[in-house]
């Protein structure tokens, strides 16, 4: 399974990563730096890698984790999200319908829906996926010009991880961000500051899908059966009503025959 190693000690925010993603994505360049400015994260539909600042000179990659067990991929009802055999974690349009699951599982809050559009979708990033299938470095990782941001088979960039942190007393602190949380993940990251800001903090070792499988798995039931009380109590309320009007009609018919009587006298 590959994987990127993020290193936070070598990045320095120049976000040549983020036009390498828009320019291969053919994504908005104009609204993505707005959006820059205006989310939360700097992520959107238009902006599916971010660099945002940790601390003062401290900056990281921000895009979607490619979870090893991803929680959008249980939530996903019609699986339009899969985790390849590869690593990453991929989204076929033809397939979505738009319910916005995917968005509500992921504990990153990564996938962004395109709230603009005529027809819209869930974007994220697949990690170059179609560049992966041909042998070519993700673009984020084949344009940083300062090896922060590494690609590799997931194993070696723990092990690699793991040596730098060993080679480097006081540099790194000792820990691999997204080697075991949530399941683990297929971006990983080590560090000289803590990256709780960006989520990690009180992340369980446990993947998400545990969780949320039991509920996801039940969905269909609990679709048809409230669909079923709703439809009983539609045909409830019709019955009601058609009665209600029958009776108010007969009661107008005999009021009607008592004025005529009248009328007749």
């Amino acid at each position: 399974m590959d994987g990127i190693l993020v290193d936070t000690t070598k990045c320095t925010g120049c976000e040549k990563c983020v036009v390498a993603c828009i320019e291969k994505n053919h994504l908005n360049l104009e609204k993505s730096y707005y959006d820059r400015v205006t989310s939360r994260d700097g992520l959107s539909a238009d902006r599916w890698l971010s660099i945002n600042k940790v601390s003062e000179g401290h900056f990281t990659r921000l895009s979607c984790m490619h979870c090893v067990d991803p929680a959008c991929v249980s939530a996903c009802l019609v699986g339009a999200i899969t985790k390849t055999s590869e690593g990453p974690v991929i989204y076929d349009t033809s397939k979505c319908i738009g319910c916005r699951y995917c968005m509500l599982a992921c504990p990153f809050h990564t996938p962004r829906y395109e709230w603009n559009a005529i027809k819209p979708f869930m974007r994220k990033c697949n990690m170059c996926y179609d560049r992966l299938q041909r042998n070519e470095l993700p673009a984020c990782v084949a344009a940083c010009p300062y090896e922060a941001i590494i690609f590799g088979e997931r194993n070696e960039l723990l092990n690699r991880a793991r040596a730098l942190i060993r080679s480097n007393p006081g540099k790194y602190l000792n820990h691999i961000w997204g080697e075991k949380e949530y399941g683990g993940t297929s971006v990983i990251y080590i560090s000289e500051v803590d990256l709780a800001g960006m989520g990690w903090h009180n992340e369980p070792s446990t993947p998400i899908p545990d969780f949320t499988q039991p509920l996801i798995e039940k969905t269909p039931e609990i679709g048809l059966t409230v669909g079923s009380v709703l439809v009983g109590l539609t045909w409830i309320i019709r019955r009601r009503m058609k009665l209600t009007g029958h009776t108010d009609q007969s009661g107008d018919n005999d009021k009607m025959k008592e004025k005529v009587q009248e009328d007749v006298r």
